[in-house]
């Protein structure tokens, strides 16, 4: 059997291969609620047998949120929206269900990609807060600077989201620490210009995130894994980089920290990201190797081979594809048709198209 296509476990829970649908923006939700879309959209890759399926971002508040059409577990209303696409999945595949749970910080209060992105306009703007007032560039939305009794607030939204997601039967949750949100702007001393205990040294910088962390893991179900998405380079000179995101997942891991999603970037405008073919997945390896923690390499990971190529590789644990799935939803049979000795999860009545008589 390949590697990509064996067994994981994280704490009580086995996910049957090493496939994540990474989480991807959908921008498509009403008042934070999930709907129609988000039915068809996750349904249909978690048919392809996946090892789990991620939600997208999916915001602690309506602050939180990097667009006004983000989804969001802050209301009955949206846990209720998130429930009938957590039945479907249920029923009909066999994947995990992951919930990413986000808080966009600074980012926050943007468009949608179709409608150009960036700040919105005034009737569609909303208050957004910060490690320090200080916009993601030159005509974006100033940030609020959090003080205590807002971190704190910040805190109880995540431990209220876990909690929903908890009741909706969630498998597996990942804080979304990277790409310039919120808990990423407290790590980057680029973002992060605080004079107080939350600022300046590395150590004060991971001061909220780590408390972020923690106050999570106690709420969420002890047999339940629970990870972190992180970016680990700003790719910016005097930025967050791969030696500080390694202190960081250490002090996660004597957290209780399952598993850490690498990611770089988004935090800075003058970023240069080097973009090829699986460009990110060196600083999983380099984090794994480190600090023994389970990782998933995510980016520009599109063919099979060089996917099992990671996994058995020791680089990462698991693989994760956005982008690959949005083309090709059935992604997961092509791997195993590529690969050989495995046959992945597939409905009664999609048997025919596995077939070629």
């Amino acid at each position: 059997m390949p590697e990509l296509f064996s067994p994981i476990g994280l704490r009580a829970l086995t996910l049957e291969n090493r496939i994540v649908v990474s989480p991807m923006c959908q921008y498509s939700s009403v008042n934070g609620s999930a709907n129609d879309w988000h039915v068809v959209n996750l349904g249909h890759v978690a048919m392809c047998g996946p090892g789990v399926a991620f939600f997208e971002a999916t915001h602690v508040s309506p602050e939180a949120r990097i667009t006004d059409c983000d989804l969001g577990l802050y209301s009955d209303e949206n846990e209720k929206g998130m429930e009938r696409v957590v039945q479907f999945l249920r029923r009909w595949t066999r994947s995990k269900v992951g919930v990413q749970l986000a808080h966009a910080g600074r980012k926050g209060a943007t468009l949608p990609p179709w409608e150009g992105g960036g700040p919105a306009p005034a009737a569609r703007a909303y208050a957004i807060v910060a490690p320090s007032p200080l916009p993601f560039d030159v005509g974006w939305h100033v940030p609020h600077e959090l003080d205590e009794m807002g971190m704190e607030k910040v805190s109880n939204d995540f431990v209220a989201a876990a909690r929903r997601a908890e009741r909706l039967g969630i498998d597996i949750v990942e804080l979304h620490f990277a790409h310039g949100y919120l808990a990423h702007e407290f790590l980057s001393p680029l973002a992060n210009r605080r004079s107080d205990r939350y600022g300046g040294s590395l150590e004060n910088r991971m001061r909220f995130p780590l408390a972020l962390f923690a106050a999570v893991r106690h709420a969420w179900p002890q047999r339940k894994p629970l990870g972190v998405r992180i970016s680990a380079t700003d790719w910016v000179e005097g930025g967050w980089d791969v030696e500080q995101s390694i202190a960081f997942v250490e002090r996660l891991k004597k957290l209780g920290c399952d598993f850490v999603d690498v990611s770089s970037g988004g935090l800075s405008p003058q970023q240069r990201v080097a973009v090829g073919r699986g460009y990110q997945v060196s600083f999983a390896a380099r984090i794994k190797r480190a600090t023994e923690m389970p990782t998933i390499a995510v980016g520009m990971i599109t063919d099979p081979k060089h996917a099992e190529q990671i996994v058995a590789d020791g680089d990462a644990d698991m693989v994760a594809l956005a982008r690959g799935f949005l083309r090709h939803p059935r992604w997961a049979w092509d791997a195993a048709d590529a690969l050989g000795g495995c046959e992945p999860f597939v409905p009664d009545q999609y048997r025919r198209g596995r077939t070629t008589t």
